[in-house]
């Protein structure tokens, strides 16, 4: 008790029970979340920390497109007038390998004659990775072919006259014109799908990302657990610093102020991260709860779920269950998933109950695995399949779950 404070009729301030309190709620919020888990929070020694240190450090950048071509164009016997023209050739080649200009507006940004620009971009496109500096699709695989030795070749012909009958796997007009058989244009097209249709996207710098799961699911005692990842808890502890301004608040009132908001502070926080952790985790339980024969048998056995549904459960808003699993993962037997993974549509049957349309997708993707690569199933004939299967759907539906699998149609799948 401060008897100078009580003296001129201050009121007391006692803020060792204050700071007593903050320090009890620290240890009941990491208490909670020790029982729960498994393995004990560590923090990283003097030598891992030195480890990482080094792994960061050592972490290379690589070559960019731009920087192997211009390396290229200086081991060449181009002269100084011909360098002044690569790099500006150089340097309106994108990602991909492509040249983004004319040759006549090259001519007119370098003024150079048009003789000078084209035999500069012909020593560029004699560089590595084949195809490079190439104006299109065509001119690109064109050159690599040139670079194999098959300019004489049914694949060049192929490239070079049947393009768009090749893009639309016209192979009937296409063996027509070639003079030969469908199977052999079907193996020349195997060919060429073997070239690389954009030759510089091997050198973009593509930034590693690493996904760690909040929560995991694992069978124990008959029954599935979730627990958190421990790891990524904050660790949060009281500093001394606040012990020894403690010590002085007896005889000044600033200080007394600034531990008071300092507490207040750490007090709201610990809150926070209390809540934060306790929501996903009951979230994931739910999810969990709902989706057991999906941690057993994989995507087929998904089952229809909304945000609304777990947040009635939870008892929290729906737009708190949608903050509380973006971009939030979690470690299943059936691998790594997000969380918002598990929220889907359903799609009627004819028994009157939903299935999952993630599950519907699988179904698709397994019966055009399936199927017959002479004679593909038609969109309506993957309709009268699936409603076999008790599942009701239109054909559009079926087109657009098809397209987001990233699976052609009927025609364009057909192998003669």
């Amino acid at each position: 008790m401060d008897p100078t404070a009580e003296a001129n009729g201050e009121p007391v301030d006692d803020f060792s029970k204050e700071l007593e309190r903050l320090a009890e709620m620290s240890e009941e919020w990491r208490d909670h979340f020790n029982a729960s888990q498994v393995t004990p929070v560590t923090r990283p020694s003097e030598d891992d920390e030195e480890r990482r240190q080094f792994m960061m450090e050592s972490i290379t950048v690589g070559t960019s497109l731009q920087d192997l071509l211009v390396e290229q164009s200086k081991m060449s016997d181009l002269d100084l007038e011909e360098m002044g023209v690569a790099e500006e050739i150089i340097g309106n080649i994108d990602d991909n390998g492509f040249l983004q200009v004319s040759v006549e507006e090259l001519v007119e940004s370098t003024g150079c004659s048009r003789d000078v620009v084209e035999e500069t971009l012909t020593v560029i496109r004699s560089f590595e990775p084949a195809g490079v500096g190439a104006c299109d699709l065509r001119e690109c695989l064109l050159l690599q072919l040139e670079r194999q030795g098959k300019i004489d070749s049914d694949e060049y012909k192929l490239v070079e006259h049947h393009m768009d009958a090749l893009g639309r796997r016209r192979f009937p007009e296409i063996a027509k014109a070639l003079g030969v058989e469908i199977d052999e244009v079907q193996d020349i097209a195997e060919n060429i799908s073997h070239l690389d249709p954009r030759p510089g996207s091997a050198f973009q710098s593509t930034p590693e990302q690493y996904v760690l799961p909040e929560v995991f699911v694992n069978w124990k005692d008959d029954q599935w657990e979730v627990t958190s990842n421990r790891e990524e808890v904050p660790q949060l502890r009281i500093s001394n610093s606040y012990k020894d301004l403690l010590a002085e608040a007896r005889d000044s009132k600033d200080v007394r102020e600034y531990i008071r908001a300092k507490i207040r502070d750490g007090n709201f926080l610990i809150k926070s991260i209390h809540q934060r952790q306790d929501t996903i985790l009951n979230v994931a339980r739910e999810i969990v709860a709902r989706q057991g024969p999906f941690m057993d048998e994989g995507v087929s056995a998904l089952k229809p779920m909304t945000m609304s549904e777990i947040a009635e459960k939870v008892e929290v808003h729906e737009t708190t269950v949608s903050r509380a699993v973006s971009g939030k993962y979690m470690k299943t037997p059936q691998g790594l998933f997000e969380m918002r993974f598990f929220f889907t549509g359903a799609i009627a049957t004819t028994s009157g109950k939903g299935v999952s349309n993630t599950s519907v997708k699988q179904m698709i993707a397994d019966l055009v695995g399936d199927e017959d690569k002479a004679k593909p199933l038609s969109d309506e004939q993957l309709v009268k399949l699936l409603r076999e299967n008790d599942i009701k759907i239109a054909r559009r539906t079926v087109a657009k779950y098809r397209g987001e699998l990233g699976l052609l149609s009927s025609s364009m799948r057909r192998v003669y």
